[in-house]
Parts: structure tokens; sequence; C-alpha cells
């Protein structure tokens, strides 16, 4: 468990329509300014989850607390620790962002002053002051999604729920959502984001869990997963000189799992090369090869998922 404090914790938690389990089991913590993806196709059981998690859908079986408090269908305290951003667009097309923002900042019983400066604070963020006056349905696909960000924002949960948020966008839109939910968890909010992406949980998530067929196959940092399905860093070495005498070298490294020359250089496999790379690189060096360039390649998300359930991530 994170020392920091838990605002999310889910507990075996299991949903069936009819003879489909769509979940089965499913439990893990998010602690305070923490990032956590669920990583795993369509189908995999993510909005499901997510759907339980907010208390949307009644689940068969499980727990549900949120900082602290029991979550259920009818909860009301819990339920205002909550950000929801859900997969369909919730904005009206005919309002502008700030009417949006002001109309949802109402339901959840914001008025006056502070609303107007959450509403200026929530279109900083999600980078569409310079368009807070135009109506939503003159915005691009990316623009409405970081209006539905900023609605799920505006009120300061404890706990943002983001489910697929960069589904169907541009380029330039997903990486200015995917800056918004770095600096989110930067300031403390805890995040659970659901993709298919592998790229988006390598780079947003502090932990992973791998999710396929309504169960967590596995979870950690990346690191952790990588080194559970026994995957090890690869670093290739453009050299001169006496390459193999250099692999000779390298045999005193516990860390080198293998080596070898290839291709007018050396390649090896590595455990934790960006902690022994120094060293690595010292003892080629001493065995007389002339090292022209170094090229590091981490094994990702994508080999793990692979490993671990038989197919692809996009299967």
């Amino acid at each position: 468990m994170d020392s920091r404090a838990s605002v999310l914790e889910c507990r075996d938690l299991k949903k069936s329509y009819g003879d489909n389990a769509a979940v089965k089991g499913v439990g893990f913590h998010i602690a305070e300014g923490e990032t956590y993806g669920l990583l795993g196709p369509n189908g995999a059981g993510k909005t499901t989850t997510i759907s339980m998690v907010t208390g949307l859908l009644e689940r068969d079986s499980g727990e549900v607390f949120v900082n602290g408090l029991p979550l259920t269908t009818t909860s009301i305290d819990a339920k205002r620790e909550i950000g929801l951003v859900p997969q369909d667009l919730a904005i009206y097309p005919d309002l502008t962002a700030r009417e949006n923002l002001i109309f949802f900042g109402k339901l959840y019983e914001m008025s006056g002053s502070d609303l107007k400066k959450r509403v200026d604070e929530v279109l900083e963020i999600i980078g569409l002051t310079d368009r807070a006056g135009d109506r939503t349905e003159e915005y691009s696909g990316g623009m409405k999604r970081r209006l539905n960000i900023g609605l799920g924002l505006l009120h300061q949960p404890r706990l943002l729920l983001l489910d697929e948020p960069t589904v169907g966008v541009d380029p330039q839109s997903r990486n200015a959502i995917l800056e918004s939910v770095e600096q989110l968890s930067g300031e403390g909010m805890a995040v659970l984001y659901t993709t298919h992406y592998m790229e988006e949980a390598e780079r947003l998530c502090d932990r992973v869990g791998i999710i396929d067929l309504g169960e967590i196959k596995a979870e950690g940092t990346r690191r952790e997963l990588v080194q559970l399905v026994g995957q090890h860093d690869r670093i290739r070495l453009q050299a001169t000189g006496p390459c193999a005498a250099g692999v000779e070298a390298l045999a005193s490294l516990a860390a080198v799992r293998e080596a070898g020359v290839r291709d007018g250089g050396i390649e090896m496999l590595v455990d934790n090369a960006d902690r022994w790379l120094a060293e690595i690189l010292g003892k080629v060096s001493g065995a007389g090869v002339g090292i022209s360039s170094v090229d590091v390649e981490e094994p990702n998300l994508e080999s793990v998922f692979l490993h671990l359930t038989g197919r692809a991530l996009r299967d």
C-alpha cells in the first residue's frame, strides 16, 4: 500500500449480465497525487469497473471506499468526492464553454464569485480561455473532450475518473489532454485513467493494472510489470575495435543477462539499464572498444500485455 493517504479502495468487484461475467473480482487502490491506469482492450471491463466505482452501476458484490467513505449507488457524501469524465460527451452544444461550466457548477451548489473564479481556473487548465464565449457546437472534437474534462474538475474532487478521454481526438488535442492530467496528479488529485493506448499509460500512470476479460492480470509500475514477466532492457553499442573482448569483459556483470557481437557493435540484454549503463560502458571501453553511439530500448507495456494474455493490446 502506498504510504500516502488512500483516496480510492476497491475490493473484489464483480458484475455479471446473465451468464456473461463482465468483471470478475477486480480490486485496487489509488493514493492522493497518484495516477492509476486501467490498461486493456475494448470490452475488457474498464467501463463497467468505473461505473461501479462511481456508484452509477449496482455491483453484484465487492466494496468501494472513496476518501474513507463507503460508496453505493445511493451514496451522497462519497459521490461528492468524485469527478467523472465519461466516454460520451456530457456537454450542451447550444451553450458556450463558460455557460456549460456555470450550469454544472450550479448543480454542484456553487454560486457567486466562488463559481466565477473556479470557472476561470478550469478554463485555464483545459486551455479554452480564449474560446470560452463560443458555442460548443462550433468546437472541434478535441476541444469538446477538453471541456468534458473541465466539467469533471469543476467541484475540485479528490478523485477524478477518466474513461478513455482521448478517443477520436487529433494529436494536438490529445497531447493537451495528457498534459492536463499530468498537472492534476501533480497537484495532489487521485486519478483513475482507463485506456487502450499503451503509450498513454506509460506516460501518465504511476501504476498500471492490466485488465482483460474482466480480471486484473497484473499491476504495478512499468518497471515492476516488466520484471514480473522476465523482460529485460536491450542496449546496442555501435562500436569499433575488439568487440569480442568487450563482450568478454561484460561477463563479470551479473546485470548483463546476454551479450554478443551484432552488426558492427555489441548488443546485450540487461536488468535496469539506467542503473548499470555507466559501468557497462566502462567495462567495454576498458577492453579497448571505441563506442560511437548508445541505444537503450526498454520493454513496453505492449509486450507485457502480450505475455500475460497471449494477444496484442488492440486485438
